[in-house]
Order: structure tokens, then sequence, then C-alpha cells
């Protein structure tokens, strides 16, 4: 059965090998991107299927040799070798299992990141700012490149809100999981009685869309143009630089101000305003998700409380999947790989038990 799934994959491998070098698919854009998409993520399937291949036929040939094999010494060297290539044989059975998973085909895209304030006043706009650091260093350590789009400073520091673009191998396939309300419980600085707040900030992953994902018609956008706010220097206030695009249909608005250049922050603008669009049918996909499984991981339910940091005890609990870890400073200092790792492990689990791969 693994055998014909990894038959199938190979095939599919070389039809999609062939049609990126047709004349005709080279000139429509769109699809040669999408199959070339497929081609890279079908080549390790097809590595490893040549691997697996190549063991069980080393299998047989040991096997049949031990048959025929009269000498003591051959034939012990013979039992190692096909002790060996079995061991492998079951490793590469599991390995190949989750390889055949169908991804999600965003996962390999750049991601745009919503950090937003939520219940507890300037104590959450703070709290806000401390997401953002944690998600710089994470960013920095991966490096990944992160651009500002927007955002709006708290009244006692943190933010109210800020957007921004992380770009790099693989951003959304990690970064998804970070989607949810992060709850936070300490003494905030402007508790005089030393007791301990319950705040929170929500946190929305989507996956940018690229170019050729969504076709924007320019009547149907509204654009805007105003001063911009905040630090920035003498052009602050001065320039109409800030870009506010509006999407008529939909309704959808995006603002930018980062850039000293109106041209720069309409194309960061439409940059978001196309992923936005994009992701109105992508949760479509997620609500799909939720409804299948019970982890809520990548589920883009951006009001479920995925995440507890409570300061008292230096403890970071994991609702999802009933993780609790006391490196709440390190945590909090971009260090989240090994939850999001976890977090990968559930799912894929998951998928497995529910997947028809055997």
């Amino acid at each position: 059965m693994l055998l014909e799934k990894l038959k199938g994959v190979a095939d599919r491998f070389e039809e999609v090998g062939r049609l990126i070098t047709d004349p005709d698919v080279i000139n429509d854009m769109k699809r040669y991107i999408k199959l070339n998409k497929e081609y890279k993520l079908l080549e390790p399937i097809v590595e490893a299927y040549n691997e697996y291949d190549n063991v069980i036929s080393n299998i047989s040939s040991t096997k049949a040799l031990l048959e025929k094999e009269k000498d003591a010494e051959m034939r012990e060297m013979a039992k190692a070798e096909l002790d060996e290539l079995i061991q492998r044989r079951n490793e590469m059975d599991e390995e190949i299992k989750f390889l055949l998973l169908p991804e999600d085909p965003e996962d390999g895209k750049n991601a745009i990141i919503e950090i937003r304030a939520g219940a507890g006043g300037d104590e959450a706009s703070i709290f806000a700012g401390d997401l953002y650091r944690m998600y710089t260093k994470f960013c920095d350590s991966k490096g990944w490149k992160m651009n500002l789009n927007s955002n709006t400073e708290g009244t006692s520091g943190g933010y109210k809100e800020i957007i921004l673009k992380i770009s790099g191998q693989g951003v959304y396939g990690i970064m998804k999981y970070e989607s949810g309300v992060h709850r936070v419980q300490r003494v905030p600085q402007t508790e005089t009685q030393g007791r301990v707040h319950t705040s929170a900030s929500s946190v929305a992953v989507l996956p940018e869309a690229e170019e050729f994902d969504v076709e924007l018609i320019p009547s149907d956008i509204r654009v805007d143009t105003f001063c911009s706010s905040g630090p920035g220097g003498q052009s602050v206030n001065t320039t109409y630089s800030a870009v506010r695009l509006t999407h008529e249909p939909s309704g959808i608005v995006v603002t930018c101000q980062d850039q000293k250049s109106q041209i720069k922050n309409k194309d960061k603008a439409m940059a978001e305003l196309r992923t936005r669009l994009y992701n109105l049918e992508y949760q479509k996909y997620l609500d799909d998700i939720t409804s299948k499984r019970k982890t809520m991981v990548s589920s883009g339910d951006r009001s479920a409380k995925i995440r507890t940091y409570n300061y008292p005890q230096g403890r970071v609990t994991d609702h999802r999947i009933a993780l609790t870890l006391y490196n709440l400073p390190s945590i909090l200092d971009g260090n989240i790989q090994e939850i999001i790792d976890k977090l990968i492990i559930a799912e894929n689990a998951e998928r497995l038990k529910a997947s028809d791969v055997n």
C-alpha cells in the first residue's frame, strides 16, 4: 500500500517535471509558479521513495543470499546486514507516512502578523509590546526579515495594535501556531497593592498572498493619503506619505505609514490588501480543519485562548496540548521553538490518525 502511494507520487513528480519545461506552461506564469511549488513539495518524497525502494530491494536480495549461502561466517554477515536493513525500513515507514500527509499549501509563504491589545487596558498594550519583542527575537534567531506595516502605540507603552510582515523560508508554516489569544498573569506596573491581574492580547497570523494569488481591480480600490504620525523625523505630519486603501466590494481597509515614500507605503498596503482578500477564502479552509481536529492547532481561530504567561510562577502553558514549561524569561526572549515543535508533533500525530496513510 505504501509503495503504491509512493509510486503514484513519483509518477506525478515526473509529470510535473515535464510540464515545467513546456513552453505553453512557462508562458502561463500563474500555472508555472504553482507547478514549481508542487515540484519542490514532491521532491523530498520522491527522494525518500528511491531510498525506500532500494532498502526493500536489498532486503529481498539479502534474504535470497541467506537461503543459498552455506558458509557460516558469510551467513552471519548477511544476517547482520538484514537486521540493519529491516530496522531502516521500519524507520522509513514512519518517516514516509508523515511525508505523505498533505501539506497546507500556504506553509511556505511569508506571513502578516497582527498583534492587538485585548482585555486589560494599558497592561494589555504593554503585553502586546512584549509579544512583539518575543517575535522579533525569534525571527532574528531564524534569520527572517521583519518589516513594520503600521502600529498604534499604547498610552503607557507597548502597542494597541501592531501589524508587520515576516519574510523567510517557511515562515507561515511555523508562525501559524501563534494565532489566538495570549493571556498574561502578572502585577501591572500601575498596580500599587501588588495584586496579580490577568490581561490578554490577540495574535493573528495570515499567509501573505502572492501576486498571482489575487487579482486586484484598480477601480475597486479607493486610495486616500494623509500625514504620518508617530516617530519618523521631520517628514512626520508635513508630507502626505501615509496611504489608506479601501476595497469597496469587501469593505476591507488597509493603512500603511511606515515609509517616508508614499509609493513605498502604497506598495506595502497593496500587498497587505491582497493578503486580506486572499484570507477570506483561506479562512474557509481553516474552518474546515477546525471542524475535524480537536487541537485547534493552525485553525486560525483568533478568539481561542491558546497560551498563558504566568509571571509569579515563571510558567508558560500552551492550552492546546496541555504543555507547561517553567522557563518564562527564556520564552519571552524569543525561545519559542520548543513549543512550536511540540505543537507540530501533536498536529501531525492527529493528522496521521485521521489519514488513510498505511
